[in-house]
Formats: structure tokens, sequence, C-alpha cells
């Protein structure tokens, strides 16, 4: 009986071991102190006369208000952007696109220092590009450019591209007013790769700069013959070290190229440039032939003349994007769009007569007295 007890004993006390200890309490991954700070709500007064103090932070604010998709924002934005319109339009709007890898972000650090030094406020409007698949953007333009990020003459606000094109090159063409009226007398706008988005770009600036990087191939045969075309300046980054020779070959190619051109409704010849960012050469040589187009283009009449035309291509680029909008935010169209879609997967409707029903319910019309 005592072997039994003591047995027993052993086995209870094997059972304590096994005994899982509950450890020390994690802490909340969140920490529970802390509050977020709700952004402050400014008026249309507030929002303009911050910006025209040139305050960063309302500016800002304002650009985030003018991006919004929600309809709430809309009519505050264009209320903002309505006021500014008379202390906008004294700035040099320079479009610079280029082949991946050209060096656009150094280029721009590079020759936005010098311009600043040469007493300018420079704003960076950049459209980054974003993930067909997941929508996202890496804005990763103020991690590039470490030395202009800590200018106080400086502004850099990288946008997203996703969704419409179009609407993102209005919004861009809108922030633009807001940071001349907060008084930066030379924009940038950046436009990744080479593509589509460099004709939205070329419709909202005064003129229009390539870059391209020798050495890597056929410099030509990258190019399509648009963006040439378009193209009121031509720089050759990368004019450094054992590069030097095949950016001076480069040149020689894009110069012959340029003859077979046809003249370009300013009147003004597509010069190229060499440059190099890393060894600050070339950059003078670049923003004096800026300030050349920008003189031979006010003094024939192109200067104005190309503004005008770009006013009125966006009222009709904004009908456009208001529409298309209105269209889609149409409660009725939200419920007959998922039918019509899967009646044109199964041939049982062509695009066109579901585009025309789709209108048709759209304007509240009766179809037979539409016809």
């Amino acid at each position: 009986m005592e072997h039994f007890e003591d047995h027993h004993k052993l086995e209870h006390d094997y059972s304590a071991l096994l005994e899982v200890a509950k450890g020390i309490e994690q802490p909340p991954i969140v920490n529970p102190y802390f509050k977020k700070k709700a952004r402050q709500r400014y008026s249309t007064e507030e929002y303009v006369q911050g910006i025209r103090a040139g305050n960063i932070t309302i500016l800002s604010q304002a650009i985030t208000l003018v991006e919004s998709l929600l309809p709430r924002h809309y009519a505050q934005a264009q209320e903002i952007i309505e006021r500014c319109l008379p202390y906008a339009g004294h700035s040099i709007r320079i479009g610079i696109t280029g082949v991946p890898g050209a060096g656009k972000s150094t280029f721009i650090e590079a020759i936005g220092y010098m311009i600043t030094g040469l007493d300018h406020k420079l704003c960076v409007l950049a459209i980054d590009p974003s993930s067909e698949r997941s929508g996202g953007s890496i804005l990763g333009d103020k991690t590039r450019m470490e030395t202009l990020v800590h200018n106080p003459d400086v502004f850099i606000r990288p946008s997203p591209a996703a969704g419409s094109l179009g609407g993102v090159a209005r919004k861009t063409r809108e922030t633009i007013v807001l940071c001349e009226a907060a008084g930066f007398d030379v924009v940038f706008v950046e436009t990744v790769g080479v593509g589509q988005s460099e004709t939205a770009v070329h419709s909202m600036v005064d003129l229009f700069m390539l870059l391209q990087i020798a050495g890597a191939g056929d410099e030509l045969q990258g190019i399509k013959r648009g963006i040439m075309e378009m193209a009121d300046m031509i720089g050759i980054t990368k004019a450094d070290g054992t590069n030097k020779e095949r950016t001076e070959l480069a040149k020689s190619h894009f110069v012959n190229a340029l003859q077979l051109f046809p003249m370009p409704e300013s009147g003004w010849k597509p010069k190229v440039y060499t440059c190099s960012s890393v060894e600050k050469t070339g950059l003078r040589e670049i923003w004096g032939g800026v300030e050349d187009f920008l003189q031979f283009t006010r003094q024939n009449g192109y200067f104005t003349e190309n503004r005008n035309r770009q006013s009125r291509y966006w009222m009709y680029e904004s009908i456009d994007e208001v529409l298309k909008d209105s269209f889609y935010r149409n409660p009725a169209i939200r419920d007959r769009l998922p039918e019509i879609e899967q009646e044109i997967l199964e041939n049982r409707k062509s695009s066109f007569v579901a585009a025309k029903e789709l209108l048709d319910i759209y304007f509240d019309r009766n179809p037979e007295q539409a016809q």
C-alpha cells in the first residue's frame, strides 16, 4: 500500500512538471497610449492665405484635396484653385522625360541645386508609375533627391499615376496653379519612361526636355518618333569618365536625326546637350538653353499662344473627365453594367449596342426616340 502511494505521488510530481508555464505577457502591437492626431481642416480662405504665404504644410494638404477622389472634396478644391488662379502663371514650366535609367532624378537634383543658387524657387512634380496589378506606387522620388529634400527653396511632390492618366495629368496641372501661387517660379514635371504620359505632360509645360543615355546600344532605337518631335531640348546624361566619347557620338546621332524632322510650330530648332550630374558639368549650358528658348518663344508670341491653347485643351479634358466620372457613378449604370458585360461575353449583344443602351439609360432616353 505504501509502495502504491509513493508511485502515485511520483506520477503526480511528473504531471506537475509537464504543465506549461504562462510566461511573460506580451505587450500590445499598437501603443495603447498613442492617439492619432486628426488632420486640421481649413476653410477655403485659410488654404488660400496659407498657400500665398508659402506654407508648405498647407500647400501639401491643398494638393491632397485636389487629388482626392471623394466628391465632397471636389467643390472646395476647385474653389481654392479659382482663388489662386490670379497669382499663378508666372513660372517656367518644364517637362522632363526619358528612358528608365537615364538618370532623371539625379539630373533634377543636380540642376535643381544649381537653379536655387540663382535665386529661383523650384517645385518638382513627379508622376509616379503605378502597378497595374496592385495599383500601388513607390513614390520614391524624395528618397532619390536627398539634397533637394532639405532645400527650403524646393518642394517635391510625387503623384501616383493609378487610374485614369488623363485624370492624374489634370490634377497635376491644377497642382501647378497652387505651387505657382505659393511663389515657386520654376516647375519641373517629371514623368517616368517613354509612353503615353509624355503627351499629357507636354500639354501642360512651356518646354519639353528629353533625357537620354549613351552607350546602351543604338541610342535612337528605343526612342519613339513622337517623343523626338515633342522635344524642345535633348540632354544626354552621364557624360563623365570613360563615357564622354560615347555621349559625344550619341549627340551627333541625335543632331543628325533632328535634321530630318520638320520645323516645330514654335519655330525653335531643338538643341542637343551633354551633361554629367555627378561632375556637375553641362548643367549651366542646359539652363542657358532653357532661357534662350523662353526668350525666343516670348518674342515670337508662341509662349502665350501655347499657354492659351493648353488652357482650352484642359477645359475639354476636364469636361470629359467629369462626364465619365458622373456616368460610372450613376446608380442605374452601376446596376445594369454587370448584366450588359455578361451579355457581351456571351455574344448576345455587341459592344456598340451595349454602349448605346447604357447611354440611353444615363440620359434617361427612350431607345426608340433616340434613333
